[in-house]
C-alpha cells in the first residue's frame, strides 16, 4: 500500500513529465533549434555526453513548480547555501564538457529566495532555447502533502471550492442552537453564507496584506510579495 506521507522527491517528480520517447524528441529539438539559429546559450555543452533524462524544458519546470508553488529563478536570487556536492557536480559536468559553466538556475520553494533553509532545490544550467540541464538536487524532499497544500493557490476557481468547503465545514461543526431556538435549513444556510463572507474577508486580507498571487503568477518571479 502506497504511503502518502512519504516525502516528495522533487526530481522524480520532474522525471514524471517526460517519458523515454519525449525525452529523446527534446534532445533531437534542442540539437536542431541550437544549430539553427546563431546565437546560442553561454554553456556550450557535448551533445554526445548529455544524460538526455536531466534536459528540461521550461514549460516542464513551469508545470512543477505551478503544482508545488515553487520559484524558478537565478542562483543568485538564491539565500541558501549551495553544497559542497553541488559545486562537485558542476566542476565533472566542466571536465566532461571542456566548458565553463554560468547563468545557473535553482527551484525551489519561495521561502528558499529569502531564508536559509533545506527542502529539495534543484540547480539547472541555460542550454539555450528555453531548454535548461539538471545538475544535481540536495537537502530534504518536499512535505508529501505540499501538492494538496498549495493546490488552492493554482487559480481563483481552485481557491473559492476550498472556501466554499472550508465554510460548510465550520457551519457543520457550529451549534446552529446559539443563533435560534427552532434550527432549520434556512438557519444552516443564514450561517453558512455568513460563514462564507467571514473566511473570504479574512483571506482577502490576509492576501491584500502580503501581496500573495496565484501559483502560475509567481513561479518565475524575484518578487518577495507574490
Amino acid at each position: 500500500m502506497l504511503n502518502v506521507m512519504t516525502p516528495t522527491d522533487l526530481e522524480k517528480v520532474l522525471e514524471r513529465t517526460h517519458t523515454a520517447d519525449t525525452q529523446e524528441q527534446l534532445f533531437n529539438n534542442l540539437k536542431q533549434n541550437l544549430e539553427d539559429i546563431e546565437i546560442q546559450s553561454v554553456n556550450q555543452f557535448d551533445f554526445d555526453a548529455l544524460e538526455t533524462h536531466r534536459i528540461y524544458h521550461i514549460d516542464q519546470i513551469k508545470k512543477v513548480s505551478i503544482q508545488y508553488r515553487l520559484r524558478f529563478l537565478d542562483s543568485k536570487f538564491f539565500k541558501g547555501t549551495i553544497p559542497d556536492e553541488a559545486q562537485a557536480a558542476v566542476a565533472r559536468l566542466e571536465t566532461t564538457h571542456r566548458t565553463t559553466l554560468a547563468d545557473f538556475k535553482i527551484m525551489a520553494p519561495s521561502i528558499m529566495f529569502r531564508l536559509a533553509k533545506t527542502d529539495d532545490p534543484l540547480l539547472f544550467a541555460p542550454m539555450g532555447n528555453d531548454y535548461f540541464y539538471l545538475i544535481h538536487k540536495w537537502g530534504n524532499d518536499l512535505h508529501p502533502l505540499r501538492r494538496l497544500r498549495m493546490w488552492p493557490f493554482m487559480n481563483i476557481w481552485n481557491l473559492l471550492l476550498m472556501l466554499l468547503v472550508v465554510s460548510g465545514v465550520l457551519t457543520s461543526l457550529t451549534p446552529l442552537s446559539i443563533f435560534t431556538k427552532n434550527p432549520d435549513s434556512t438557519s444552516f444556510w443564514m450561517l453558512y453564507f455568513f460563514m462564507f463572507k467571514a473566511v473570504v474577508s479574512i483571506v482577502l486580507f490576509y492576501g491584500f496584506a502580503l501581496g500573495k498571487n496565484f501559483n502560475p503568477a509567481i513561479w518565475n518571479s524575484k518578487y518577495n510579495k507574490s
